[in-house]
């Protein structure tokens, strides 16, 4: 895959921007991308201040009150180093809308400084870290469900596959339609939640077909949906994000 954008060295230091989801309801797979990280020998900085980038509302159609969230977290990373994201969601609204969120403002130098050095993990791991993983777990075969952001905001459709192909024993099946969206979207399964479930049934119907025995995503709010459903279904399915399932199978 070609990257996207210009990539540093691999940095002493970086910062981990740990999303709301993985506060809420995943903090495994913080933990689990903050010891990716660490095992690459970098020094991982978590500011203990930052709440939400502000895309949910952003997307909903409130900027003010998305710049007024988003404005809390520019002041969190003042050193130069790489942002790190476990989340193609999250770091596309900081890498991609912060600088036209505050175009126009005060800010507007500061938010795209900021927005330079967002990463999402995967991508960091790959492009950054340039990583090399040793499996260590059983034969397994795994489908991937990248993010909607992750895919088309950040072009990182590729990332996440390069590193499961790094696992030996891993078959990374392909499921029909894998650029389709799950259906979660933010707060498009809230306002939208009829055409959010039938986006959602056709995905983990997919991922079943596809002969997977597990699959894994780099986004919580996918994460959430697909488990969601499988559960609601009462299928045996398991889904975990990527990072959790790196660290398991390597570590």
């Amino acid at each position: 895959m070609t990257p996207v954008k210009l990539y540093p060295p691999k940095p002493q230091k970086a910062y981990v921007f740990g999303t709301c989801l993985i506060d809420m309801f995943y903090p495994q797979a913080g933990l689990d991308g903050i010891r990716l990280l660490e095992r690459e020998g970098i020094e991982v900085v978590f500011p203990d201040d930052q709440t939400c980038c502000g895309q949910p509302a952003y997307t909903s159609g409130y900027h003010d009150e998305a710049r007024a969230v988003a404005e809390a977290q520019l002041d969190l990373f003042p050193e130069p180093w790489p942002i790190v994201v476990p989340s193609g969601s999250c770091g596309g609204m900081m890498r991609t809308h912060y600088p036209q969120l505050f175009a126009g403002t005060p800010r507007e130098a500061q938010a795209k400084e900021v927005a330079e050095r967002v990463f999402e993990l995967t991508e960091f791991l790959v492009h950054v870290c340039h990583v090399q993983l040793t499996d260590k777990g059983p034969s397994q075969r795994v489908a991937m469900h990248t993010s909607c952001s992750a895919r088309r905001e950040m072009g990182l459709a590729g990332t996440g596959p390069m590193l499961l192909a790094q696992l030996d024993k891993v078959e990374l099946v392909e499921q029909a339609r894998a650029e389709e969206c799950c259906g979660f979207g933010g707060t498009f399964a809230v306002r939208h939640p009829e055409v959010s479930a039938a986006m959602v049934e056709d995905k983990t119907l997919a991922i079943e077909a596809s002969g997977a025995e597990h699959f894994v995503t780099s986004d919580c709010g996918c994460l959430m949906n697909i488990a969601g459903r499988f559960e609601h279904q009462k299928k045996a399915m398991q889904g975990e994000h990527i990072a959790s399932f790196l660290w398991r199978r390597s570590s």
